[in-house]
């Protein structure tokens, strides 16, 4: 009897967990329902709430390639013309298989799979980038890129990625996949300012896009990652190794095989680079086309661009660079430089931005954080003189420690005491550090940052001696502000925009009136003490005839070497150095960097009148004083030595 209960009592339990069971998953199957469809509910809110702000894209049906555009100098003379100029629009049927299969290979393999986003394109972008720790690959789409590139910024915000989702599925629905394939491949951009692949054929090979090899189809393809870094113009040996990674790419994808891997296909003839005459102005128009957005935003059309460039100048600056390098002894161990000139008023007047822009495309005047040394010296000169010092004051030029730091004066050579004039003009390191040391260097900073420099400086007494990495354009803009007699400015380049029409889309109206942010007193000190720096101090090389004022640098090893100054007419930079920080030898600020800038400041000041900005109550600039002192006679040994009076700037 007892066993015969416990039978009896398992058979009423069992029931009992299976009702259970099935309860709970009836309440579950319930819970998800309700979540899915709130979940759908809350996804369908999200795609209303953007598509609502989605451009009108029933006006892009069809796709033309970007648009030409013209940069020109201020005489008329076109420097650049992007776009357009070779490159047209090609049909993917039209294109070699190789060139089509590379960027498929790199870019979206499931294209012809996908219905314009691809998830799980995106799953495995995901797992890549978590495995490595950092953002490797991206899950868009080509339809995703094509959709940003026609309609979108390229911020990485969460909106501009949904539109760009919603977009790439309207395409999707509209277009077949090939149109939308020969749409991107005409409009995508591929480094030197062309868009398209036939264009940046021409520009590469020399050759359309339907005559390219299987080696030349990987290298456009491997440009997508990156134009600039991976341009055979700026690296040969960079833009294959990535074009084997495309050519591997492609065989794994199976678009290739071992029999398409013949010595003709995988061929690279490089044309003969253009001279550098030709490319003297090329850092200048890349620096403006990346500006035109800022200015007109995405115009879609034909493009006149007018500027501030002086080509005489521009020619000048870039001959006087390449050859003062060229003529240098091997052993001096000098590879680079570079050259800008600006307006007192802000307009870029040339831009010279490397040795040679086939070799590399980095723009030192803009890109390049270098230290400056003494050059920067001007700026702790006139904090001091901001705070009631006087060129005529006495600091003590004797070696110094201060803490761990121990500054030297070049050659191990000191002066006792000197005045703060003399201290500048002989460019003396310990003199300039107790300066700095009692103005503070809270000071040095407000000022330098007044003056335009914008770059991160250290907060230590090695800031007064040039420590810290500035940008030659930084440089200049603060120069430029002592040249104009105080004022505020800002560089620029872009006077007036047109379209191929003639409409104006923008024109640069000068301020009716400047901030004055330094007094005219410590304008004209400032000035005077760097005028005796080119006559009688460290950049006698730059001596000039008629009134000038400067500074020479020189940063740890000779690693850089600088040479900057000013008249009432031009402010112009001039950089020398290697790339990769390694040091010259022999060479100084003041000795080639001050004959380069010698040599571009007589070319343009020769037919150039003084700038004149509104608030100096009509009083001329002189590169002495700084466009406040009406009648100013140059220094003795300029009259001199030149053999004549040089008083009046504008002969």
């Amino acid at each position: 009897m007892a066993k015969a209960k416990k039978k009896t009592t398992k058979k009423k339990k069992t029931p009992v967990k299976k009702s259970q069971k099935s309860s709970l998953f009836l309440r579950a199957s319930k819970w998800m329902l309700v979540l899915g469809l709130w979940a759908g509910i809350f996804l369908s809110g999200v795609i209303l709430w953007y598509a609502k702000d989605l451009p009108d894209i029933t006006k892009s049906a069809t796709f033309e390639r970007r648009a030409s555009i013209i940069i020109k100098a201020a005489d008329g003379f076109t420097i650049a013309r992007y776009g357009e100029s070779k490159g047209k629009n090609i049909h993917v049927d039209e294109l070699p298989d190789y060139l089509v299969h590379a960027i498929l290979a790199t870019e979206d393999r499931r294209f012809y799979d996908h219905p314009g986003i691809d998830v799980l394109g995106i799953a495995r972008a995901m797992l890549v980038n978590i495995s490595k720790g950092r953002f490797v690959q991206g899950g868009s789409t080509i339809t995703q890129q094509l959709a940003k590139n026609l309609f979108l910024t390229h911020d990485r915000k969460l909106a501009r990625k949904i539109k760009e989702a919603l977009l790439a599925l309207w395409l999707e629905r509209e277009l077949s996949k090939d149109q939308i394939l020969s749409a991107y491949m005409n409009r995508v951009y591929l480094g030197s300012g062309t868009y398209g692949v036939d264009a940046a054929a021409h520009l590469y090979f020399d050759k359309p896009a339907q005559d390219v090899n299987l080696r030349e189809a990987a290298i456009l393809a491997g440009l997508l990652k990156a134009p600039s870094r991976y341009s055979p113009h700026n690296n040969a040996a960079r833009a294959k190794e990535r074009s084997d990674i495309v050519i591997a790419s492609m065989k794994d994808a199976g678009y290739i095989t071992q029999v398409d891997m013949t010595e003709e296909n995988l061929l690279l003839s490089l044309p003969h680079k253009k001279s550098k005459t030709g490319q003297n102005a090329r850092y200048f128009t890349d620096w403006v086309i990346d500006g035109i957005d800022d200015l007109i935003g995405k115009s879609g059309m034909d493009l006149v661009i007018e500027t501030t460039l002086d080509s005489g100048l521009q020619k000048r600056a870039y001959q006087s660079l390449t050859t003062a390098i060229d003529n240098t002894e091997e052993l001096q161990f000098v590879s680079q430089g570079a050259v800008i000139s600006l307006s007192p008023d802000g307009a870029i007047l040339a831009m010279v931005g490397g040795y040679d822009y086939g070799q590399s495309q980095f723009n030192r005047t803009t890109q390049a954080k270098r230290a400056p040394g003494s050059a920067f010296k001007p700026f702790v000169y006139l904090s001091a003189l901001e705070k009631g010092w006087k060129p005529n004051s006495k600091i003590l030029d004797a070696p110094i420690t201060t803490g761990t730091y121990r500054p030297k004066n070049f050659a191990n050579k000191y002066y006792g005491t000197v005045t703060l004039e003399t201290a500048l003009a002989k460019s003396m390191n310990t003199a300039t550090i107790r300066l700095a040391k009692d103005i503070g260097i809270a000071s040095i900073l407000k000022t330098a940052k007044r003056l335009g420099i914008t770059s991160k400086m250290e907060r230590d007494l090695s800031l007064t001696l040039g420590s810290s990495g500035i940008s030659m354009l930084e440089m200049a803009t603060g120069y430029a502000i002592l040249a104009n007699g105080g004022y505020r400015v800002f560089p620029y380049a872009i006077t007036r925009i047109t379209n191929d029409e003639g409409r104006v889309l923008f024109k640069r109206s000068p301020p009716k009136t400047y901030q004055s942010i330094i007094r005219r007193k410590h304008v004209r000190a400032i000035s005077s003490m760097m005028e005796s720096v080119i006559n009688e101090g460290t950049g006698r090389r730059a001596r000039m005839p008629f009134p000038a004022s400067g500074k020479t640098g020189t940063s740890q090893n000779s690693r850089d070497a600088w040479f900057v100054g000013y008249t009432d007419k031009v402010v112009s930079v001039v950089w020398l150095g290697n790339d990769d920080n390694s040091p010259m030898r022999r060479i100084t600020g003041g000795s080639l960097p001050a004959e380069i800038w010698r040599d571009v400041m007589l070319y343009g000041n020769k037919s150039r009148a003084p700038v004149i900005i509104s608030g100096a109550k009509g009083s001329s600039i002189s590169g002495l004083l700084g466009r406040l002192i009406p009648n100013h006679t140059p220094h003795k040994n300029i009259k001199k030595k030149s053999g004549g009076d040089y008083s009046n700037l504008n002969e």
